[in-house]
C-alpha cells in the first residue's frame, strides 16, 4: 500500500535551501529512511510500533525525525516546528511550537556529551593514553617503582597529552569541514524498490526516489553535521591547547612541556591552511609527521619525563626503548598512510595529493599490510633474542597471533567498500592498542 505524506521538505533553488518551500514525497510504506539516505527494511513500523530515523543535511543543519505511529507520520525540523500528519488522509492530528524547549536538561547533557566525544575521535585519546603508560612503564626498574611518585607523573603526562590530542584532532576538523562534507553518490533503490533519497540539496521537482543519493564523506563529525559552528570549535580547541600548556608548566617537566610543544607546532603545521603549512597536501611531509608524533615524541619524550624527572636517572636508550620507537614508526607510517583511503574521493576533490590518491586504494591497502607484516617479523626476531624466558615466550607468541589475524583480516575486506575499509582502519586502531601491552613487556 503507498501513501502520501506532507512534510517539511524544503524545495531547491540553485545550489540553496530556504525553508518556507514545502514539497510532497511518494514513497512506499514497507520501508523507511536509514541516516545516509538508502532504504532499510522497517517491518517494526508496522503494528503500531515506534522507529526514529535521525538525517543529517549538511551545510544547512537540517534535521528531520521521521517517526511511524501505525499509518501516521511525525516531521519535524531543527526542533522549531512540529507537525503531525496522517498518512491515510493528509490531515494535520497536531501542532505545537517549540519542540526543543520540552527537551530534558538530562537528553541535552547527553547530546553534548555525544556530540563532543565524536569531536575528540576517541581512537586516537584511547591510542594516546596508552602508548604513555605503556611508555612510561619500560622506566620501571623494580616494583619499588611503583610509587605515588610514578602514578602522579603518569598522571600528568596523560593528562596534558589528551588536552593537547584533542586541540590537533579539532583543528584537523575545523580545516577539513568542506573535505567531510563532501558527496559521493549511489543507488538507494532498484526497479520497484520501496526507497527515497532524502538528502534536500539534491532533489528536485519531479526527481525519482531511485535516483541517485549523494552521501557525506563524516557526517559524524560534529563540525560537518553543522552540530557544532566553527566559533564553538575554534574556542574548544584553543583553550584545550591552553590548558595542555598549563599543565605541562605547573608540572616542570622539561621533557613534558617540549613533547607538548613539538606536538603543538606539527600539529598546527599539519592541518592549517596557510602560505607554507598545511602539511597533509604533501604525502611524505604528512607521513612524517605522524610517525615524528606517534613514533618518536610518545615513546623518547614521553620516557625522558619518567626516566629523568620522575625518577632523576640519568638519560638512556635501553633496548626495549628503542624497540619500541622502530615498532611504531612502521605502525606510524601505517596510520598514516591508511587513514587516507576512505577519504580518497574528497582529499581528490580538494588538491590533497595522498598517497591513497596517486597511487590508488588497492596499492596502498596492500603497502600498510606488507609495513605491518615486516613490523611483525621484526618484533618476533626481537622477542626470539631476548635472554629473558618469559619475556621471549610472550612477545614471540603475541606477535605471532597479531600477524596472523592482521593477514586473515584483510585477505577479506571488500576495497570497494567504504564501510568494510573504514572497520579495517579502526582494527589497525586495536593492533596499536594491543602492541602497547606487549611493548612493556620487551626485555
Amino acid at each position: 500500500m503507498s501513501s502520501m505524506l506532507i512534510g517539511s521538505f524544503p524545495r531547491p533553488c540553485s545550489s540553496s535551501l530556504h525553508s518556507d518551500d514545502w514539497r510532497t514525497v511518494n514513497f512506499k510504506l514497507g520501508h523507511s529512511l536509514d541516516v545516509l539516505g538508502s532504504y532499510v527494511p522497517a517491518q517494526s513500523l508496522r503494528n503500531g510500533a515506534e522507529r526514529s530515523y535521525a538525517v543529517s543535511f549538511q551545510r544547512h543543519l537540517v534535521k528531520h525525525h521521521v517517526r511511524g505511529i501505525h499509518e501516521g507520520y511525525t516531521f519535524y525540523k531543527g526542533g522549531e516546528k512540529k507537525i503531525v500528519v496522517n498518512a491515510a488522509s493528509g490531515q494535520p492530528l497536531e501542532s505545537e511550537s517549540g519542540a526543543s524547549a520540552s527537551k530534558s536538561t538530562g537528553k541535552l547533557a547527553v547530546n553534548a556529551i555525544d556530540a563532543f566525544y565524536r569531536f575528540s575521535r576517541p581512537h586516537t585519546v584511547i591510542g594516546t593514553a596508552l602508548s604513555i603508560v605503556s611508555v612510561s612503564l619500560l622506566a620501571v626498574e623494580k616494583l619499588s617503582d611503583f610509587s605515588p611518585l610514578f602514578f602522579t607523573g603518569v598522571l600528568e603526562a596523560v593528562v596534558a597529552a589528551l588536552l593537547m590530542n584533542i586541540y590537533i584532532v579539532g583543528l584537523n576538523q575545523l580545516s577539513d569541514i568542506e573535505i567531510d562534507k563532501v558527496r559521493s553518490f549511489r543507488r538507494t533503490g532498484k526497479n520497484g524498490a520501496a526507497s527515497v533519497c532524502v538528502w534536500m540539496s539534491h532533489l528536485t521537482e519531479g526527481a525519482s526516489p531511485f535516483a541517485q543519493c549523494p552521501v557525506v564523506n563524516k557526517p559524524y563529525l560534529p563540525l560537518a553535521s553543522g552540530e557544532y559552528s566553527v566559533g564553538t570549535g575554534v574556542g574548544i580547541i584553543t583553550s584545550f591547547a591552553i590548558m595542555s600548556f598549563l599543565v605541562g608548566w605547573i608540572a616542570g617537566s622539561w621533557p613534558l612541556f617540549w613533547a607538548l610543544f613539538v606536538s603543538f607546532v606539527l600539529g598546527t603545521a599539519y592541518s592549517i591552511d596557510l602560505p607554507l603549512l598545511r602539511w597533509k597536501r604533501f604525502a611524505m611531509v604528512a607521513a612524517m609527521c605522524i610517525l615524528a608524533v606517534r613514533a618518536v615524541i610518545v615513546q623518547i619524550a614521553f620516557y625522558m619525563h619518567m626516566q629523568t624527572f620522575v625518577y632523576g636517572r640519568p638519560a638512556v636508550f635501553s633496548r626495549p626503548l628503542i624497540f619500541a620507537t622502530a615498532f611504531m614508526s612502521f605502525f606510524s607510517v601505517v596510520i598514516a598512510l591508511f587513514k587516507d583511503i576512505p577519504d580518497i574521493e574528497g582529499d581528490r576533490i580538494f588538491g590533497i595529493r595522498s598517497f591513497s590518491v596517486r597511487l590508488g586504494q588497492k596499492r596502498v591497502f596492500w603497502i600498510c599490510i606488507g609495513l605491518l607484516q615486516m613490523a611483525y617479523a621484526a618484533a618476533i626476531s626481537v622477542g626470539a633474542i631476548s635472554s629473558c624466558l618469559w619475556s621471549k615466550v610472550i612477545t614471540v607468541l603475541g606477535h605471532v597471533v597479531l600477524a596472523s589475524i592482521l593477514w586473515t583480516r584483510a585477505k577479506s575486506v571488500d576495497l570497494s567498500s567504504k564501510a568494510a575499509i573504514t572497520s579495517f582502519y579502526m582494527f589497525i586502531w586495536k593492533l596499536f592498542y594491543a602492541e602497547y601491552f606487549l611493548i612493556p613487556l620487551v626485555r
